[in-house]
């Protein structure tokens, strides 16, 4: 079952960012020529976020196949993080872009650059809002199948375009209606701007991935309240958590009786992890038993602080 899973998950990441890629190609061609023909750094800020797009879901693309690899000689662990290695790319080409929109929309300020054709500009944007909401909305179906990195940080980067595509249309009005000739250019700083706040944020979620950060307190004590269900674990240490693409890895010590025999104590953790996988899919689990009354490292609170007395100290 945990196969098919896995298989439909891949299957539903790949027509995800083959989706994205379909949607980033339109957006380009049409952006494209509304650039030539009104000359507006508000609009190329928004082309080249497009583009970036379009490059960020083929990487996307390439991650999702490469993460959805089973598990080899090689990489025992699977090859889930080749989505964070995927998204890491994907930040440093919207940091050199977001640099280039700057530098150009500064020079334009600085001329007094004036749009030309703005109706052409503002037809694209209004396109191109149909088609991020339909992409957008295939986008939130995967994520909750499939719990994936990528999409999730190609469905953010989508989500912008959406107030990207708002203020191109937004400066074309007020430069070539209000009269306001530093509408454009300011709002091409303000894209910049805000494309370096999307990559500073797709950063140090691929970082944190990279780096196999513990899971958020809130949910490490829903897995510790799930095995405290079990009287037979009288203390539950060590406990280590990272997610590695779709996949969960966890380990931690248990402490039983001493004088359980091991076929009594493989069938309790038997349970015990039945239960988890159960609240948990898609998690791969290993339990170090102790001997009640063991103590590992004495005096290091990080490895024998008990998870249920911790549990039962809370408000």
């Amino acid at each position: 079952m945990r196969n098919g899973s896995a298989s439909e998950r891949a299957s539903l990441g790949r027509s995800a960012a083959i989706a994205s890629i379909a949607t980033a190609l339109l957006l380009v061609g049409l952006k494209l020529w509304a650039v030539w023909q009104s000359n507006s750094m508000a609009l190329l800020g928004s082309l080249a976020d497009s583009a970036l797009d379009l490059v960020a879901s083929l990487v996307t693309l390439f991650g999702v196949i490469v993460a959805a690899r089973p598990a080899d000689r090689t990489h025992r662990f699977g090859h889930g993080k080749a989505e964070a290695l995927a998204a890491i790319f994907q930040v440093m080409l919207i940091a050199l872009s977001a640099a280039g929109i700057a530098m150009r929309s500064g020079e334009a300020l600085i001329a007094g650059q004036r749009v030309a054709g703005p109706q052409e500009g503002i037809v694209v944007s209004v396109i191109a809002i149909v088609a991020t909401f339909a992409l957008l909305g295939y986008q939130r179906f995967v994520i909750a199948r499939t719990r994936s990195l990528a999409i999730s940080a190609d469905h953010v980067h989508y989500q912008s375009d959406l107030l990207l595509n708002l203020a191109v249309i937004v400066a074309l009005v007020l430069d070539s209606y209000v009269g306001l000739v530093w509408a454009d250019p300011l709002f091409g700083l303000a894209i910049a701007a805000w494309l370096l706040w999307g990559a500073w944020r797709a950063g140090g979620d691929a970082v944190d991935h990279l780096m196999d950060r513990e899971w958020p307190e809130e949910r490490r004590s829903q897995f510790v309240e799930i095995a405290a269900r079990h009287p037979e674990l009288a203390r539950l240490h060590d406990l280590r958590t990272r997610t590695s693409g779709g996949v969960d890895f966890v380990q931690f010590h248990v402490d039983l009786d001493a004088e359980m025999s091991v076929a009594e104590a493989h069938d309790i953790l038997e349970r015990v992890e039945d239960e988890l996988h159960r609240e948990f899919p898609d998690m791969e689990i290993l339990i170090h038993v102790d001997p009640a009354g063991h103590v590992d490292e004495p005096g290091n609170m990080l490895v024998e602080q008990d998870e249920f007395a911790k549990l039962e100290s809370k408000p």
